[in-house]
Formats: structure tokens, C-alpha cells, sequence
């Protein structure tokens, strides 16, 4: 996630695989950085054009999507969320009302999302709210304290369930103290 000329960028790359065919998904989500709304949303391979973008143009009033050379367009009548872009706000939302209410709606172009509070649970010894999100049937679960960072992810898909799930960072060594431990230069 970053700043990018007043907007909030997200990329999320995932590479599928073993039991799933092998393929590349990269995901850009352009978020509104004060409510975490869509401002524009990109499916692709992450080599060239994207197979599928979504566009909402708050001036002209128009959604637009495009998936290979077909476009449609429609009112924007609401704001809306993209499916990298819901995962933000949820976790923005987390922070700001601990874990929020029990039962809320998002907009997605596909329609409306039910977002469904779970009981607080524990991901790998860490406080979590969780959430259950309809359609989809997708498990969100957001760290409890701060930074609130996504701890899991479980969504159905035609092969198989697809889990995500945080990794704790782990502190990469300087160059130079590679170097030292190697016995190169800075001995």
C-alpha cells in the first residue's frame, strides 16, 4: 500500500499453483485515502493491459468496466468498494470501532456485500476480529490491536478453498553485516 498523486495505491500479486493451475493474478486497487472507496480497480496477468478494470469517475457520475474490448457504463449512484480495497477498508474500520457492528453492507460493482461480525478469535497467539462476507463466503480476520494488520483470509473458489495468511516480518540483515558475517569487507 502507498501514496501515489492523492490516492492510495494497493497491488496485491498472487501466484497460484500445486493443485490450482499455475497462474499469475495482480490486483491494483486506487483508493480514496480519506474513505477508502474505490477510485479505480485492475485485474490482470501483471505483464501488459488488464483483462478486467473498473473505473469510477466521480465527476463525469459514470462506473465504468471494461473486460478485454467490451465496456459498460452505469450511474454512480453510491460509493464503492473493490475486492482489495474492502479488505482495507475493513481493516481501517477495525481500528477506528473495534471490529465494528455486527452486521453492515458494502457496495462492490457485483452487487451488495454482507459483512457479518464473528465472535473475536485468536490467529497464530494474536487477538482477531473476524469477519463473514456474502457472496463469496469469504473469512476476513483483522489483528485486534494495531497495526490491525490482515492475519488470514479464507475464500472459496472452484478448485478448492484458498487460505492466506500473514507471515511475521522477518528482519533481513544490512549489507554490510552480510558482509561481515562472511568475512568480506567492514572486517
Amino acid at each position: 500500500m502507498s501514496p501515489e498523486r492523492g490516492s492510495v495505491v494497493a497491488r496485491v500479486q498472487t501466484d497460484f499453483g500445486g493443485v490450482l493451475p499455475d497462474l499469475r493474478r495482480v490486483q491494483t486497487s486506487r483508493l480514496d485515502p480519506r474513505t477508502l472507496t474505490s477510485q479505480s480497480y485492475a485485474e490482470g496477468d501483471g505483464r501488459g493491459r488488464a483483462s478486467f478494470e473498473t473505473t469510477f469517475d466521480r465527476h463525469a457520475g459514470l462506473v465504468t468496466l471494461r473486460q478485454g474490448k467490451d465496456e459498460a457504463a452505469a450511474p454512480l449512484t453510491t460509493e464503492y468498494h473493490d475486492p482489495v480495497g474492502l479488505l482495507l477498508w475493513l481493516r481501517a474500520r477495525a481500528a477506528a470501532q473495534d471490529g465494528g457492528p455486527e452486521r453492515s453492507y458494502a457496495h462492490l460493482t457485483g452487487g451488495r456485500v454482507l459483512i457479518q461480525r464473528l465472535p473475536d478469535t485468536q490467529i497464530e497467539e494474536t487477538d482477531a476480529y473476524g469477519y463473514y462476507l456474502r457472496p463469496g463466503n469469504a473469512y476476513v480476520y483483522v489483528e485486534s490491536a494495531a497495526p490491525h494488520r490482515l492475519l488470514r483470509l479464507i475464500q472459496p473458489t472452484d478448485f478448492g478453498l484458498v487460505e492466506a495468511n500473514a507471515q511475521a516480518a522477518t528482519r533481513r540483515p544490512a549489507p554490510n553485516e552480510k558482509r561481515r558475517r562472511r568475512g568480506g569487507k567492514g572486517d
